[in-house]
């Protein structure tokens, strides 16, 4: 019976040893350069996120509501846009009005919105259908102080058909004021300056007839009515913090 062999393993030396842990502890470079890479790419996307960020801030505006004057007039459906920027103000906590001849003549109160910028609250004294007059001079006074491009007008007005007290932000410029003849006026009267726009619902009535909507627009507000369009003030803000 042939005789088994052992088979005999050499010893395990120093320089072994060594090369071992060599080869432990050096990193590939390869591996070195992908890291270095993603790295790079997480550093740039976070700065890239933080310049996104710096950049979106809101900006001073200067909110006009329009609506007619005088107690005959106060909260009746078509000066919806007086009665939720009087809430506006009593929310932020502002000054009250106080007439200003500079400003086109009309109410006006400021302060600082929730983020921090300077927001210029004014209610047009003027009748709806010729306030554009009065919103143009309070742009002009108010812009008069401020860089080029850094304020924002924005118009509170009261919308017909839209479900009472809802609010509509519109940034398109040029969109049609859709027989609104306060919007009209303004655009008449303040050329190419773009402004933005909340409308406040106020319903419509069950006739389409041309006096009995005149009639239901120019009706006081019954106490829900108020309620529910003094209660839209929430959403305003919120709508007023997207403007950029």
């Amino acid at each position: 019976m042939p005789k088994t062999r052992k088979i005999s393993r050499a010893p395990r030396t120093t320089a072994n040893n060594n090369a071992d842990d060599n080869a432990v502890s050096t990193t590939n470079p390869k591996i070195e350069e992908a890291e270095d890479t993603v790295s790079g790419v997480k550093r740039s996307s976070s700065l890239s996120e933080e310049a996104s960020m710096s950049t979106t801030r809101s900006l001073p505006l200067l909110i006009c509501s329009i609506g007619n004057p005088g107690s005959t007039y106060a909260n009746t459906l078509h000066s919806a846009g007086h009665t939720v920027i009087q809430r506006l103000a009593d929310k932020l906590n502002f000054p009250p009005f106080k007439k200003d001849r500079a400003h086109g003549n009309g109410l006006l109160t400021h302060g600082f919105a929730p983020s921090g910028a300077p927001w210029t609250l004014w209610q047009s004294t003027s009748y709806m259908n010729v306030s554009g007059a009065g919103v143009a001079a309070a742009y002009r006074a108010w812009s008069r102080d401020l860089p080029d491009g850094e304020g924002r007008l924005v118009v509170v007005h009261d919308e017909l058909e839209k479900p009472l007290g809802s609010v509509n932000l519109k940034t398109t410029q040029g969109a049609s004021a859709k027989g609104h003849n306060g919007l009209k006026s303004i655009k008449s009267s303040i050329g190419s300056v773009p402004f933005d726009r909340i409308g406040v619902g106020i319903g419509r009535p069950v006739s389409r007839d041309s006096d009995e909507v005149a009639r239901y627009v120019l009706r006081k507000m019954t106490p829900n009515e108020r309620e529910t369009i003094g209660n839209a003030v929430d959403d305003i803000v919120s709508k007023l913090e997207q403007v950029h």
